[in-house]
């Protein structure tokens, strides 16, 4: 028995990889990647991603190795973005975060919140990275 197990856990971790279903970042971030392609800009690639912020859920200080363009489907999410004021960002509403900026988000509402985010950024770094 213990063999079967030992095998299904990488071939279990070889299927989330693969279909990029949640790259998690903080309490109550669920980041799925749902398409990533060239694009016209060499060594960067475009990333497209639905992400839940869960009721309550902090999105912890992050960077990015290039641009967010998010889009709020549904809910809301209190963005704090260095240098600027926190803003409420609702539903219908969309952001853009520079390349390298931190930021951060938390979930105020009693229900998830939902995103579609595109991120331009450099090929073969990761995603996002904490920041201090």
């Amino acid at each position: 028995m213990a063999l079967k197990t030992n095998r299904c856990l990488p071939l279990g971790a070889a299927l989330l990889l693969l279909t990029g279903v949640a790259f998690a970042q903080g309490s109550g971030l669920t980041r799925t990647i749902v398409g990533k392609g060239d694009v016209s800009i060499a060594g960067r690639e475009a990333v497209v991603a639905r992400i839940e912020v869960a009721p309550d859920g902090q999105v912890g200080r992050h960077t990015h190795p290039g641009e967010e363009i998010s889009y709020v489907a549904e809910g809301e999410v209190e963005l704090s973005v260095d240098g600027r004021a926190p803003r409420l960002v609702k539903a219908g509403e969309s952001f853009i975060i520079p390349a390298g900026t931190v930021h951060s988000a938390h979930n105020a509402g009693n229900a998830p919140a939902r995103l579609v985010g595109v991120y331009v950024v450099e090929k073969g770094k990761p995603l996002a990275s904490p920041a201090p």
